[in-house]
C-alpha cells in the first residue's frame, strides 16, 4: 500500500471536521484543551474516523468495482484483506485509547462503552449503508457520537447542552449523507430530507440571540450551505460530489456556532481553521 492509496482510502482530507467535534464535545462538556485526556480523545476519535473510511472501502469492493473503479482495493493497488485488517486494528486501538482515557480521570468505563457503540454504529455503516433508507440516520448517529464519547471522556452524564448539540448535528448529518448516496447517479430525487439542514440553521439563529459574536460564526455557516444549495439546484456536471464535500466542510463551520454559542469564541476560531483546512486539504485527497 503506498502512502497516498492509504490517505485516499482514509479520506483524510474530511479529518478536520472530526477534530471540530471533538472539540465541540470537549468544550459543551465544560473542559479544555489543556487536559492530557483531550489528545488521547483526539487521536482516539481519529483512529475511529480513519478505520471506518477503511472498512468502507473493504466492505463496498465489489461495488465499486463498478461505480468506482480508480479506488485502491477494486484497482488491485492494496487488497481487501489487508484494508479489513487495517480498519478492525485501528478500531481496536481507539477503543483502548477511549478506556485509558477514562481511567486517567473520573469517568471509568463511560468513555469505553461510548467507543465500543461508536465502532458498532462505523461498522453496521459500513456493513449495510448501499441499500439501507436509514443509512443517513446511521451516520449522523456516528458523528452524533463523537460528541457524547468527548463529553464522556470528562463529565457522566453529559451536559444538557451538549445532548442537544448533538441532536442538531444529527440533523446536519441526515440531510448531508441523504445527498452523498446520491453522489453516482448525478442528481438528488427528492429534496424533502434537505429539510433536516434548517434544524442547525434555526438553533444556531437562536444561540445568536443568547450569546454575542455567534452572529457572525452563524451567518457563516448559513451561507455556506448556501451556497451547497445552490450547486444542487443548478445540477451541472460534477455539481453533486461538490455539494457533498462543501457540506462536509460545513460541520466545522456548525461547531463554530455551537461552540461560540457557549461562549468560547477563541475554540470556535479553531474550528473555522478545521473549516479552512478541510476545503484545502479535499483539493488533494477526495473527499467523497
Amino acid at each position: 500500500m503506498t502512502f497516498a492509496d492509504a490517505l485516499s482510502l482514509g479520506r483524510v482530507s474530511n479529518l478536520p471536521t472530526v477534530w471540530t467535534n471533538m472539540l465541540t464535545g470537549v468544550v459543551l462538556a465544560g473542559a479544555s484543551l489543556d487536559d492530557p485526556r483531550a489528545w488521547l480523545l483526539l487521536i482516539a476519535l481519529t483512529f475511529f474516523y480513519v478505520a471506518g473510511m477503511y472498512l468502507n472501502d473493504a466492505f463496498d469492493a465489489d461495488i465499486d468495482a463498478v461505480e468506482r473503479p480508480e479506488r485502491p482495493v477494486p484497482a488491485g493497488r492494496v487488497s481487501r484483506r489487508t484494508v479489513f485488517a487495517a480498519g478492525y486494528t485501528m478500531l481496536a486501538v481507539a477503543i483502548a485509547l477511549m478506556a485509558a482515557a477514562g481511567s486517567i480521570g473520573a469517568t471509568g468505563p463511560w468513555p469505553a462503552l461510548a467507543g465500543l457503540a461508536l465502532a458498532g454504529v462505523i461498522l453496521f455503516y459500513d456493513w449495510h449503508h448501499k441499500r439501507n433508507p436509514l443509512s443517513p440516520v446511521v451516520m449522523g448517529i456516528s458523528r452524533m457520537l463523537v460528541y457524547i464519547c468527548a463529553g464522556l471522556v470528562f463529565v457522566v452524564p453529559p451536559p444538557v447542552l451538549l445532548v442537544v448539540a448533538a441532536v442538531v448535528l444529527l440533523c446536519y448529518l441526515i440531510g448531508l449523507t441523504y445527498v452523498a448516496k446520491q453522489e453516482n447517479l448525478g442528481r438528488v430525487r427528492n429534496m424533502w430530507p434537505l429539510v433536516f439542514l434548517a434544524v442547525p440553521a434555526l438553533y444556531g439563529a437562536m444561540l445568536a440571540t443568547h450569546a454575542s459574536w455567534t452572529w457572525i460564526f452563524w451567518v457563516a455557516f448559513i451561507g455556506w450551505v448556501l451556497v451547497a444549495l445552490f450547486y444542487l439546484r443548478r445540477r451541472n456536471p460534477g455539481d453533486i460530489p461538490r455539494a457533498v464535500v462543501s457540506l462536509i466542510a460545513g460541520i466545522s463551520l456548525l461547531d463554530a456556532v455551537l461552540i461560540a454559542g457557549a461562549g468560547a469564541t477563541g475554540y470556535a476560531m479553531l474550528a473555522v481553521i478545521g473549516f479552512l483546512l478541510t476545503l484545502t486539504l479535499q483539493r488533494f485527497i477526495a473527499g467523497t
